[in-house]
């Protein structure tokens, strides 16, 4: 569907708190249009009264200071329009941003199979910035030329009707190729646009991914690929320029032409007496305002019509509604002291996008308070998506889960992941300092507690090695750590935040065997006084677990201590054997 004005109806909510800056606004412009239009008639008094025989020089003076006057009106009018209207696009552009931000944010991930996070950011980006022009800038400016157009036009059928029948004629010539026109220009600007994303989302590709391109010697590839894309950019670009250079040189030849036919038309009513010279001044600069009018008024409109389409896709984002939200009247359970409880009940599960494949099915638990409980199985068993579960990153179709005797559904968001800390298999670091990643686990802890968090995951010392230690900045994605540090980092964030419910997924995979020993000393105290799920692919870091889940094809098919499961020369010795021998 192609975007029509009214779709900039969905940014009236986000208007609403500054109702009574739209107004201010609006009467600074109102009053600007009228001193615009005052100018031709202060113009027309200077040239009869004060040009005219026997005029003295005061009245010229006179005259030239009621025009000035007039000139410092318009001037602060203006300047004030265009401060409000300025005011009023920057606000609600960052009130419009933060809601469709803060709105992603609380999406599921259900949400970000079918989207992209580039879209996202494309759209909180470009379409909000389009918009911004549009509310600070060109929307007044359209109704500024639309108000002094209508005036200019008034004032024309009351001073001189034919003449004005004769100049809409001509501008009429003027209005339908400059729409044509007008047109094409917006439909290459959009490629144009179009095209420089595609560059720019090539570029950010291929810089997340440097050291890949690097090891398989692409850099000449890669910056032949981006080259080729630049070109198509570019002849799209030029197209567009050329575009718009006929239009603006179609719009002045034919403004001039409407311009000059009147200017000869008064030309011709001077001669013949039944016009003034001030009269012809006038209407000449009406006709001006009218022709110029005209041109910007068809400019904004397709400015308009593009921010109302971008309207539209924040809307859209605005309006998705997650699958996953907190109850209306959510139920409260103190945090217990010696870890949570876990309950599982026939719990089934398919992901929205793989509906044909079960990820969980009939799958039932239970895991006393202070209980470690490893999970093991094959690589597509469905031990990440029960932690996934657990979080209420989805919600099961069938069966429930209970954590503390209360169904997670039943439960508030924010009181459910505040109970549970998660250390992932693949590490996550801000852009940040270190000491601004470790609090993102707790933001109101002090320095101290930072500190002892550190020390416990063992990554106090290479911190102090860094060389602003706890206040150095770790780079995009932690670029400046290994894969280790990482780790460690997120141990120390999951151990701050102090949760009655640990959820380890291969936490440490991407350490050295010194690194993992120290780590795992760490986590066996980070253990002590909570609930533990330990996601394992490694079986000889799981064998002092309390209990050990086996997962195959999202069923619970074994469970026991090491030594029970080794016993049963089930699933789990298979896989063990496998990896012993190996």
């Amino acid at each position: 569907m192609k975007p029509t004005p009214q779709s900039l109806s969905g940014l009236w909510p986000f208007i609403r708190p500054y109702r009574w800056q739209v107004a201010i606004a609006g009467i600074f412009l109102l009053l600007a249009a009228a001193t615009t239009l005052a100018f031709p008639w202060a113009l027309r008094t200077l040239i009869d009264q004060g040009l005219g025989e026997g005029a003295s020089t005061e009245v010229l003076a006179a005259k030239f200071v009621e025009l000035f006057l007039v000139a410092v009106a318009l001037a602060v009018f203006s300047a004030a329009r265009f401060y409000m209207v300025s005011w009023l696009g920057e606000k609600i552009t960052v009130d419009l941003k933060n809601k469709v931000y803060a709105h992603v944010l609380r999406q599921s991930p259900t949400f970000f199979e079918s989207t992209q996070s580039g879209e996202v950011l494309s759209r909180l980006s470009s379409d909000a910035t389009l918009i911004q022009t549009v509310v600070g800038s060109s929307l007044s400016m359209g109704l500024r030329n639309l108000v002094m157009g209508l005036g200019a036009m008034a004032m024309l059928v009351w001073t001189n009707p034919w003449l004005m029948f004769q100049v809409m004629a001509v501008l009429a010539l003027v209005v339908f190729p400059s729409v044509y026109l007008g047109r094409r220009v917006r439909r290459l600007s959009r490629a144009s646009q179009d095209r420089a994303a595609d560059s720019s989302a090539m570029a950010s590709e291929v810089l997340n991914a440097i050291s890949v391109v690097q090891s398989y010697t692409a850099e000449n590839r890669e910056t032949q690929r981006f080259a080729d894309s630049i070109a198509q950019a570019l002849g799209t670009s030029l197209r567009r320029v050329r575009a718009r250079s006929l239009l603006v040189g179609f719009i002045i030849v034919a403004s001039s032409a409407a311009l000059l036919w009147g200017l000869y038309l008064g030309a011709l009513s001077v001669r013949a007496g039944t016009t003034s010279a001030g009269e012809l001044g006038q209407t000449v600069v009406y006709v001006i305002l009218l022709a110029s009018a005209f041109a910007v008024l068809g400019e904004v409109y397709g400015d308009v019509l593009r921010a109302a389409g971008a309207t539209e896709r924040l809307m859209e984002l605005l309006h998705t509604q997650s699958d996953v939200q907190s109850p209306v009247h959510p139920q409260h359970v103190p945090w217990p002291e010696n870890g949570s409880s876990l309950v599982l009940r026939d719990v089934t599960f398919n992901y929205p996008s793989r509906l044909q494949q079960q990820a969980l099915n009939g799958l039932s638990g239970q895991v006393d308070p202070g209980q470690t409980v490893a999970i093991v199985g094959p690589s597509g068993a469905g031990k990440t998506t029960l932690f996934a579960l657990l979080m209420r990153f989805y919600s099961p179709q069938q069966g429930e889960v209970l954590l503390d005797g209360i169904p997670i559904d039943q439960m508030d968001l924010h009181d459910l992941r505040q109970r549970i800390g998660v250390v992932p298999q693949e590490a996550v670091v801000f852009s940040g300092t270190v000491m601004e990643n470790i609090r993102y686990g707790k933001p109101d802890a002090s320095d101290q507690e930072v500190h002892a968090a550190a020390e416990a995951a063992f990554a106090e010392t290479f911190i102090a090695e860094l060389p602003q230690g706890f206040d150095t900045y770790l780079g995009d994605r932690g670029v400046r750590l290994s894969g280790g540090q990482r780790q460690r980092i997120a141990i120390a964030r999951a151990m701050l935040k102090n949760s009655p419910m640990l959820l380890l997924d291969e936490a440490t995979s991407a350490l050295d065997a010194n690194s993992e020993r120290m780590v795992q000393a760490a986590l066996e105290k980070a253990m002590q006084g909570r609930t533990t799920l330990v996601i394992a692919h490694r079986l000889a870091t799981v064998q002092k677990a309390d209990c050990i889940w086996v997962l195959d094809h999202g069923r619970l098919v074994e469970r026991g201590t090491h030594a029970e499961l080794m016993a049963r020369a089930g699933l789990y010795a298979s896989l063990a054997a496998l990896q012993f021998a190996a």
